[in-house]
């Protein structure tokens, strides 16, 4: 049996949020576990939520790889807009899940076909603050003339 199938269907609430903290640490590090405490005076069962079931039941299913489920994420929080702060925690974990700046630029250009350019503006100023805090600018200079003549 899976693992990942195997953490959701017989273990404790307690050992669902500990397998969800270790995902939750791997994908976004100290970024995540600093949305959690801020939740932990106003709201801490959503933190809880976020971290057991969002992090250990669905983000650690074997369908799609961490690199793929962060496209995702990049594509639904620009489609929603207003969810800068979630962007910005959600760029650094694609960059720790091994997407680069580049493809990170790539699919946040790309939702401005489907989003609008006012939301996928904003998503990419965001992965440009992360780039800076990062060290990894300049980021995503690929130039629009089309692919080099052979």
């Amino acid at each position: 049996m899976n693992d990942a199938v195997k953490n959701t269907e017989s273990t404790t609430r307690e050992e669902r949020f500990e397998h969800g903290l270790q995902v939750l640490d791997r994908v976004d590090g100290e970024a995540g576990r600093r949305v959690v405490a801020a939740l932990g005076d106003i709201n801490p069962e959503l933190g809880h939520q976020i971290v057991a079931w969002g992090f250990g039941d669905i983000y650690d299913r074997p369908g799609l790889a961490p690199r793929d489920r962060q496209l995702v994420t990049l594509g639904m929080l620009t489609a929603l807009g207003g969810c800068e702060t979630q962007l910005e925690v959600h760029v650094n974990a694609s960059l720790n899940v091994g997407l680069s700046p580049e493809q990170i630029v790539e699919a946040l250009l790309h939702s401005a076909v489907y989003c609008g350019i006012p939301k996928a503006m904003n998503a990419t100023l965001v992965a440009k603050k992360v780039f800076g805090e990062r060290g990894l600018l300049p980021a995503g200079q690929q130039t629009t003339a089309g692919p080099a003549a052979a």
